[in-house]
Parts: C-alpha cells; structure tokens; sequence
C-alpha cells in the first residue's frame, strides 16, 4: 500500500550535512579546550568522537528546530511532573565514558546521578551517559550514523533510547541487550519502563 505523506513533510529543511574534522595526531583536544571551543561557537553544535574526530552540526533548519522544541516540551512537562530525574535540550554536552563527548536531541538523567556530581562537572560537559536519548534525524542527517550513535549510547550506559526518522515517520527503539525495535508510523511511543508514565505523542512530531 502507498504511503501518503502530509505537506509538512514534504518540505524538509535543506541544511549542511555535519563537518567531520581529523585532529589527531597533529592535535589532541582535552575536555577543557573542547569546552572553551564550543563556548566560542555557540551558534554550533560540536561533538567528540570516542576516536579524537571533531563533529560539528551547523543550526538546524526551522522544520528540525520546531520537532526538536516539541521534544523538549514533552519531556519536560513529564520530567517536571514526575520529579525523579532531569531532562536536557539539545546543547548540553555529555562526555561518555569511553572519551566521546555528545549531544542528543533531547535526554533525561535520574536525579540521585547527578546529585552524584560537583558543582563544577555541571557546569560543563556533564561526565555520564543520560539515562534516556532521543535522537531526531534532520534532513541532512546519515541514518546508519545516527544508528552507530544510538549503539554508543547502549554501550555507554544509556537505559533507553529513541531514533526518531519523521521524514519517513519511523522510530527506531534502543533497550540495552536487546534487538533494535522498528515500527512504523506509530502515533505515540511509551518509555516505560525506564520513564514510568511518559508516553510521546507522534502526531505533533509528523
């Protein structure tokens, strides 16, 4: 059966595929140059591959940044709700365990982990995998990328995490230990039970 696609994804934003940047072993850039880099860029989003490689993602375009703000929203209004964990958007920088340094679409974190934290690891890139990733492929993004991520996540110590392709208005579910789950089309995805009583509705992501 011919899927039909409404008009709000027919027109994906037409952004700039991310710039990979080799440093080593010409320059080796510590968590702190890292950090003060980025803070000098701020209008980009920088990551860190667990190899030395330099990521760097230009603003996304107005149909991104509107799915994205969506993502945010929801989690945030269950995470506020719920009280026992903290959600973080798009531009908080986490360095995974094995050196990467990374920033998910939108994320969650249990509150007794960070609490586990000095003021100042929270003041800049937070030194743990969040318990809960979502990532959202732009237009411009490489799926089997984004998969390679979401395997990092897992190996990292991430509980549960979501790929969400709306162009085509798939979701790809990470649970550790476990095969990759597709589906299709779906309206909503629940997060249990990772995030007890956190379901995301699709509809207003498509």
């Amino acid at each position: 059966m011919e899927t039909t696609i409404p008009e709000k994804s027919q027109t994906a934003d037409l952004g700039h595929p991310p710039l990979l940047l080799q440093l080593r072993p010409v320059i080796e850039l510590t968590d702190e140059h890292l950090y003060e880099f980025s803070q000098l860029n701020r209008d980009l989003r920088i990551e860190r591959t667990a190899e030395g490689e330099l990521l760097i993602m230009p603003p996304t375009g107005g149909e991104t940044g509107e799915r994205n703000a969506e993502l945010t929203i929801q989690l945030g209004v269950w995470a506020k709700r719920d009280g026992t964990g903290t959600t973080f958007d798009s531009s908080t920088g986490f360095r995974l365990p094995n050196g990467a340094v990374r920033s998910p679409d939108a994320s969650w974190i249990r509150r007794e982990r960070l609490a586990a934290l000095s003021v100042e690891q929270k003041k800049k890139f937070l030194p743990l995998c969040p318990d809960f990733v979502i990532e959202l492929r732009s237009a411009t993004d490489s799926l089997s990328a984004l998969q390679e991520k979401m395997l990092e996540y897992l190996d990292n110590g991430a509980r549960l995490g979501w790929l969400i392709d709306a162009e085509r208005r798939r979701v790809y579910v990470y649970r550790p230990q476990s095969p990759v789950e597709e589906l299709e089309q779906p309206e909503t995805i629940s997060a249990e039970p990772v995030l007890p009583g956190f379901t995301l509705d699709l509809r207003e992501i498509w």
